[in-house]
């Protein structure tokens, strides 16, 4: 529920009476901001039974056990939950625990599968750890997988048809063969715009330079070591997208000479002064905007961090001048804020309408909030 809120959902929690001997109804409703009961009879006037169900876009069942799962099956309707999910016209989403043996038992298996068989969703439960000494499949997936599963079901599908080609990470500048010159760009925010572009329906290619974390399934994945490798790989796959997103973090400058050798310290085993001849990398964004067809929408990020002349937010706006993208995402950097971070903040520069500020949020959410902006202000023209 934490996560959900974090993201901007507005949650309320439907808990079955068994579920209240675990974490109670204060600790819901304190984390949620809503009342929480287990009774059709409690708030009769706004015939609660029937609201929920209607009023929600995604029920989350978590813990599902196996009695939840049958009587989901059966359509019982003893309780708010089972009321609930007889109402609701959104998609449901079951994160089944329980002990091994009832999650093999044939019953349960039949439930599972005809749950599926009804366009519900049933996630496989995680193998690990159960109560006592006993252990195997039938543990509770962790609060990140049910998210993981959850925001599809959540997504707008204002990208279905669109192609989407997206940088990530940081690029490496080799200096001899064992040093490079790099940055601290993880690719979080890049992988998080192509996962919730893949989410909202596109065809996603991301083009990943050393990235921290594990890029999303169901995305084509290019790996790409240098600058010059990630302007090769965006240049020749320009022409099949629609929306160009520059999240990379792409070095701007690189050793004019590669060592063959590693370079070495003397033989006192102290470091010698050494002189780095550097020269500019290829400006990929600008390419991209030079090259690019009517039509295709390219945003470019901006990690900044300001100084005594200009913020970071003023050195944005020079920047979406002069590297002539659609949008600039702006992020100010200082502080050890935003590199290898799960949150961001950010300013959306608009070249041809207003800023949209970002407060701190999951990166998921920042690229949600990015996505709205393309889809509502430059995809609004049908799909060829």
């Amino acid at each position: 529920m934490r996560l959900l809120r974090e993201t901007g959902h507005d949650v309320r929690v439907v808990p079955t009476e068994s579920a209240l001997k675990f974490v109670g109804a204060a600790t819901w409703e304190a984390l949620s901001g809503h009342p929480v009961t287990h009774e059709v009879w409690d708030d009769v006037p706004s015939v609660a039974h029937v609201e929920r169900g209607r009023w929600a876009d995604l029920v989350i069942v978590a813990p599902a056990t196996a009695d939840l799962l049958a009587r989901a099956v059966a359509g019982m309707a003893d309780d708010l939950l089972t009321t609930s999910l007889l109402t609701a016209t959104c998609p449901v989403l079951f994160a089944p625990a329980m002990h091994t043996e009832m999650w093999l038992h044939p019953a349960t298996q039949a439930n599972v599968s005809t749950l599926r068989s009804r366009g519900m969703h049933v996630l496989p439960p995680a193998v690990g750890r159960l109560t006592g000494a006993d252990s195997g499949p039938g543990r509770l997936p962790e609060p990140a997988q049910i998210m993981a599963a959850a925001l599809p079901l959540l997504a707008p599908q204002d990208l279905a048809g669109r192609r989407v080609l997206v940088s990530a990470g940081g690029t490496r500048e080799p200096l001899d063969p064992v040093r490079y010159l790099g940055n601290r760009s993880s690719g979080r925010q890049g992988v998080a715009v192509a996962q919730r572009a893949r989410d909202r329906g596109a065809q996603v290619t991301l083009v990943a330079a050393h990235l921290d974390i594990d890029p999303p399934g169901g995305v084509d994945v290019i790996e790409v070591d240098t600058a010059a490798s990630l302007r090769q790989a965006m240049v020749e796959r320009l022409t099949e997208a629609d929306v160009i997103v520059m999240a990379a973090a792409v070095a701007d400058f690189r050793p004019a000479e590669v060592a063959e050798h590693k370079i070495k310290k003397t033989d006192s085993g102290r470091a010698e002064a050494i002189s780095l001849a550097l020269e500019r990398t290829a400006d990929v964004l600008v390419e991209l905007v030079e090259a690019r067809s009517a039509g295709q929408v390219i945003i470019g990020f901006a990690a900044e961090t300001g100084s005594a002349a200009a913020s970071a937010l003023e050195i944005g706006r020079e920047k979406l001048t002069r590297k002539g993208c659609d949008l600039l995402v702006v992020n100010d950097v200082s502080g050890d804020r935003v590199f290898g971070r799960d949150t961001n903040e950010a300013v959306i520069l608009d070249r041809s309408g207003p800023d949209v500020d970002v407060p701190r949020a999951s990166k998921a959410a920042v690229a949600d909030t990015l996505w709205d902006t393309v889809a509502q202000r430059y995809l609004t023209h049908p799909i060829k």
